[in-house]
């Protein structure tokens, strides 16, 4: 089954894809949760707006000279954006975060933006932060489809794509780093590419955990001696997941280090998984994070050029055996 694509759609995907429809993108769209990284490097209680300015820059400017694409939000990236050398620009539309008093982890979008707003600041294409979990009760999962309906009926009347980002959580009481969600995670990343590859949601890319935890895979480099699944069970978990749409789908890498994300696009890669790419932000700058807190801005750009151009090209030789979203789609000008 192959998506159809509009124009603005098609224009919008190619502009953040290399050559081949690969989705090599950089993602630096990290709001709160750096404040808090770079607060706590520094040794104070904040950092002012000025700080994630000038480091989401600094970061845009060296390693989209080595990507597709980059990912930044309209609050404290636009100025990044202007110093992305001439790549493809994906814009975030959710505020950063969630409520922790409300139940469900309900998404909200940024106040002072929409579809459109993104677009004229430049967006080639829009990207949404979910978390999901098909485990959650029915009325909390009902209240972020239709709100994920909405946002992908905005897209189609701005014809531009709409990247979907479901991160998944736990319901049943265990700790996320568990060996007990781990066993967990494939059915939710499985069920969360299921459900939002549906064609009433309007998601043109699924951006997607991997569906196994690293560190519980026996045979890795990454394992950590507490087993959820065998090597052959965590490739059968990729091919699994893979089967699950027919949209083109991204892997993010969630916060875990350089090697371990190579390990794991290895792994991806091994199983035949048709993954068009990622994006890819932490395991390519995260270390980065405490050079720029306590060495200033030139230290962290010289760390970028050397080690960050290192972890990115890590990554962009892991993605040669990734596949092209054009075999996924249906539009007559590719044929």
């Amino acid at each position: 089954m192959s998506m159809n694509l509009t124009p603005g759609k098609l224009a919008g995907l190619k502009a953040v894809s290399d050559s081949r429809g690969v989705i090599a993108a950089a993602a630096m769209d990290q709001r709160g949760s750096l404040k808090k990284s770079l607060a706590k490097e520094k040794g104070v209680a904040d950092v002012p707006d000025s700080a994630l300015e000038e480091f989401k820059s600094l970061v845009t400017e060296v390693l989209t000279k080595h990507a597709s694409a980059i990912l930044l939000d309209p609050e404290f990236g636009l100025p990044a954006s202007k110093r992305r050398n001439g790549k493809g620009l994906l814009l975030a539309y959710e505020k950063t975060g969630y409520d922790a008093a409300l139940p469900g982890r309900l998404p909200d979008l940024l106040d002072l933006w929409s579809v459109r707003r993104l677009k004229e600041a430049g967006a080639d294409c829009i990207k949404i932060l979910l978390y999901y979990t098909p485990y959650e009760k029915s009325n909390i999962n009902d209240h972020k489809h239709a709100w994920t309906e909405r946002i992908g009926d905005e897209c189609r009347a701005h014809d531009i794509p709409f990247f979907l980002e479901t991160v998944g959580y736990a319901v049943h009481g265990e700790d996320e780093k568990s060996v007990a969600y781990a066993k967990r995670k494939p059915d939710i990343v499985t069920g969360s590419m299921e459900e939002f590859g549906k064609e009433r949601y309007g998601v043109d890319v699924l951006k997607v955990e991997v569906p196994i935890q690293m560190e519980f895979v026996a045979g890795t480099k990454s394992f950590k001696g507490e087993q959820a699944y065998t090597r052959a069970e965590a490739l059968e978990h990729f091919r699994l997941a893979a089967s699950s749409t027919h949209k083109p789908f991204i892997y993010l890498s969630a916060g875990v280090s350089n090697p371990v994300f190579i390990e794991t696009l290895e792994l991806a890669n091994e199983s035949g998984a048709p993954y068009n790419g990622v994006l890819c932000g932490r395991a390519t700058w995260k270390d980065g994070i405490a050079i720029y807190a306590k060495q200033g801005a030139k230290a962290f750009e010289d760390w970028l050029l050397t080690k960050g151009v290192e972890n990115i090209e890590n990554v962009n030789k892991a993605l040669k055996s990734a596949h092209s979203w054009y075999d996924k789609v249906n539009v007559p000008a590719l044929v």
